[in-house]
């Protein structure tokens, strides 16, 4: 039977082409609904396959990890370095580990001051991951510690740039930060790495220092602080993620047991390298997967129906072929080819349709999704776009070759000189009905998101982006160890230059988080409370540390008592200010305003505060984002006075700080003029990553918007191809019944009766689809759950008025052959009968 198969397949093909060609209409439609449906799956499948599928592309990356410390609030919280040497000296299951965590160096002696993208990472980082230079080698363990020579490892990019690709820059010197730096190896321009603390969101890095290097004694010595420091790691061979993590919770009982006061309540966390990179994008796209084969679905179903329609059509070939000795199969095998064919040349023209599909959706695509670099046309995505192309074939040419292959002949050559009457198309009717349900499933999907967006931007950031940008700016390393009286007349001269910027409203200078941006958090307690009875056990809050303009700059509102103003300096007693949240959380009913806050938490601080009053209590700003700032997350904040930082604390910081800019109106100025302003202060200052607010908060809620757009344009797109098939299942409804109407109409029916007659079939449809729709969104929208922001899965709202559209579309579709039956002439289709 399988050489029969081979035998007859080209006859069979040949054939199949010249089917195709005598239709040229009938084949473009079909074929570009099939490049429609397959374009769109291989679009999504390639981000799917660039980010879930593929493995990592470092050494056996089944073995990388990614390592956190658990603490209070957060489960991947930053490790303190003591901690981490600990991890590396204490563990068994490893066979590396190294820390990394971001930072930024000013770039000098090399034209214009230029702030760099860095990280600062431990000898062996890249060895773990498997990643060589393109020149030079990577850092070692004698480098890796205080008091080595400075060290530095530059990327394939900036090498280019800033050297020319020159291949004697191993061991040429570069300026970092005032502190000359000997080149000893290029990062490969390939090696892309996207995880919390490194990278992640932002721009790729240029250069790595090693981390061990970092003389600040708190850093270096203390452990209740983690400075943004987190590890990656690589396991054992044999050894499993469970074995991994067990062992180091015995590493972590060990160390608390060791340090109580400090690691009481902290834990490792150990999640592998991928799951880390991926994040919480995988539900998002296998429900954009899902959504897409809804589209393809309903794209077979259409071209089942031309070819259903098409096959009655044929029913006296097929019949004549039969007579004449075919076989049944043979005729089915046939009309298979031809239906393959269709597909195939689809899915040819869908690899088009996907390639300017996949670079689209990468144009709209989150700045944060993980693993965007590894999205394209690989062979796995081509052996996907043929699978489905076949498959697609099977499934849209199945049913017109098994109703082909069920004909009577001796009864379809009899009536071969006229039209079968009856016929009601029942099977492209239960068709349509399927594919308005799914239309309708992904019409509910996208409502259910444009609900979603409506509500995160009609809710509150807690501060006014408009006409609001932020920038930072970095001194020259020669501030950092200069007297606090001197980085403080910086900081005022600097707040006085940008503000007399023209364009400029209000300025405010900021150390510490930076809403919707960086965090810094702080523990805490309230004087004259119960302390707990260790510092890992107390409260956190978010901190910022701001000048008095910064509530006019931000527009945050001031709910009770007042803010700073300029007499709280150095000089007077320590105050603060705290959210509404805290407020409510810490003090309900009552007045914190006047009690102490206690930051002194940690028995072996070095620079212990004084405990600040509570002048004021203000609106609360949501730090993690329009649609992260639920329940689960830290609330409390608490706002401090720049001017009141410790002496020693702004010495290590030198001048270095975020600042905020209101203008008077958008685009009254630009941050050229705001650099010349700064230039005029101190000709090596950088400033670097302005930002616009409005896209730092639109930036928030990026993968919802993602999400929205793509389920957008595929529930469009399924809308009209279940309109286009249920107007195409009526026209040819009506075309079968044409003897029929005539003779009704030429029995006394009205034009309307006949109107009604058909409207009425169509209503039939559309009815079924939309309540089998709806019972399949109430299914499947749960799986939504996650992605949805102050509307349920199961919103009536958006269920009704989905289904309302839905239906006036399809009705519309329906109306159009609804007239022509009405003019049908009943004396012209008898007499053709």
């Amino acid at each position: 039977m399988v050489a029969n198969l081979f035998a007859f397949l080209p006859q069979d093909l040949r054939y199949g082409f010249r089917v195709l060609a005598k239709s040229p209409a009938f084949s473009l439609i079909a074929i570009l609904t099939l490049a429609l449906g397959i374009g769109a799956n291989t679009a999504i499948f390639s981000v799917v396959n660039g980010v879930l599928l593929n493995p990592l592309p470092f050494r056996q990356p089944e073995q990388l990890v990614s390592m956190f410390q658990k603490i209070k609030n957060f489960d991947n919280g930053s490790i303190s370095y003591p901690n981490f040497k600990d991890w590396q000296r204490m563990n068994t299951t490893f066979a590396g580990m190294a820390a990394y965590r971001s930072t930024g160096f000013n770039l000098s002696g090399n034209g214009e001051p230029e702030r760099l993208h860095g990280g600062m990472i431990s000898a062996g980082f890249f060895e773990i991951l498997g990643v060589n230079p393109v020149l030079g080698r990577t850092f070692t363990a004698d480098e890796d510690r205080i008091g080595a020579n400075p060290a530095v490892m530059i990327t394939e990019g900036l090498w280019q740039r800033k050297f020319g690709g020159r291949k004697d820059i191993i061991g040429q010197r570069m300026i970092l930060d005032d502190v000359g730096r000997t080149i000893v190896g290029v990062i490969p321009s390939n090696f892309h790495l996207r995880i919390q603390n490194f990278q992640r969101g932002g721009p790729l890095n240029d250069v790595y220092v090693p981390v061990g290097e970092y003389n600040e004694p708190k850093f270096y010595n203390e452990r209740g602080s983690g400075w943004g420091l987190d590890a990656i790691g690589r396991l054992k061979p044999g050894v499993t993620l469970q074995q991994a993590r067990e062992d180091m919770e015995r590493v972590s009982r060990d160390l608390t047991a060791a340090y109580p006061d400090v690691n009481s309540g902290k834990a490792a966390n150990v999640i592998s390298l991928k799951d880390e990179m991926v994040g919480n994008m995988a539900p998002v796209l296998f429900v954009l997967l899902g959504a897409v084969a809804f589209v393809l679905l309903i794209s077979c179903v259409n071209v089942a129906n031309l070819l259903l329609a098409r096959s009655t059509a044929r029913q006296n070939e097929f019949a004549i072929r039969i007579a004449l000795g075919a076989g049944q199969h043979r005729v089915i095998r046939q009309l298979l080819t031809e239906s393959l064919l269709l597909s195939l040349i689809g899915g040819a023209l869908g690899l088009v349709v996907g390639k300017f599909g996949t670079t689209a959706a990468l144009a709209t695509v989150p700045r944060t999704l993980p693993r965007a670099e590894d999205i394209g046309l690989d062979p796995r995505v081509l052996l996907f776009t043929f699978a489905l192309s076949v498959l697609a074939g099977i499934i849209f040419g199945l049913m017109p070759a098994w109703k082909a292959s069920q004909s009577s002949v001796s009864r379809q050559l009899i009536e071969s000189g006229r039209a079968l009457a009856g016929s009601r198309g029942g099977a492209q009717s239960i068709f349509v009905i399927g594919e308005l349900a799914m239309a309708l499933v992904l019409l509910i999907g996208a409502g259910l998101m444009i609900r979603t967006l409506i509500g995160l931007w009609a809710s509150d950031p807690g501060f006014n982006p408009k006409n609001l940008m932020s920038l930072e700016l970095s001194g020259p390393a020669s501030f950092k160890g200069a007297s606090a009286d001197v980085i403080r007349s910086a900081y005022r001269q600097l707040h006085d230059k940008l503000a007399s910027t023209p364009g400029v409203e209000t300025v405010s200078l900021s150390w510490g988080a930076h809403p919707m941006g960086s965090d810094s958090e702080d523990f805490f307690w309230f004087v004259g409370r119960p302390k707990p009875a260790h510092p890992g056990d107390y409260p956190m809050a978010i901190e910022y540390d701001v000048e008095p303009d910064y509530l006019k700059a931000m527009q945050i509102p001031l709910k009770r008592g007042r803010f700073f103003t300029a007499a709280d300096n150095e000089h007077s007693a320590p105050v603060a200010v705290i959210d509404e949240s805290m407020a409510e959380q810490y003090f309900p009913g009552q007045d914190p305003i006047g009690q102490y806050l206690d930051f002194n938490t940690n028995p072996s601080e070095v620079d212990k505060l004084p405990n600040p009053q509570i002048i004021g209590i203000v609106g609360h700003v949501n730090q993690w984002g329009l649609d992260s700032d639920g329940p689960g997350s830290l609330h409390s904040e608490i706002y401090l006075s720049l001017a009141q930082v410790p002496d020693k604390q702004l010495a290590r910081g030198g001048v270095a700080t975020d600042v905020f800019v209101r203008l008077h109106t958008a685009g009254a100025t630009n941050l050229a003029a705001l650099r010349s302003r700064v230039l005029e202060f101190n000709s090596g200052m950088v400033v670097h990553n302005p930002e616009n607010m409005e896209k730092t908060v639109a930036d928030s809620v990026s993968n919802k918007r993602f999400t929205m757009t793509l389920l957008g344009v595929f529930a469009l797109l399924a809308l009209l191809l279940a309109s286009t098939g249920i107007y195409g299942v009526l026209s040819y409804m009506v075309g079968q019944r044409t003897k029929e109407i005539g003779v009704r109409l030429a029995l006394g029916a009205q034009k309307l009766d006949v109107l009604g007659m058909v409207l009425k079939d169509g209503a039939r449809m559309t009815l079924a689809g939309i309540f089998i729709g709806l019972v399949g969104a109430l299914a499947l929208t749960r799986l939504m759950r996650t992605m949805l922001y102050g509307v349920r899965p199961s919103d009536p709202l958006t269920f009704v008025s989905v289904a309302a559209v839905l239906g006036a579309v399809a009705m519309l579709a329906c109306y159009l052959p609804a007239r022509r039956a009405m003019k049908v002439d009943p004396m012209e289709a008898l007499r053709h009968q």
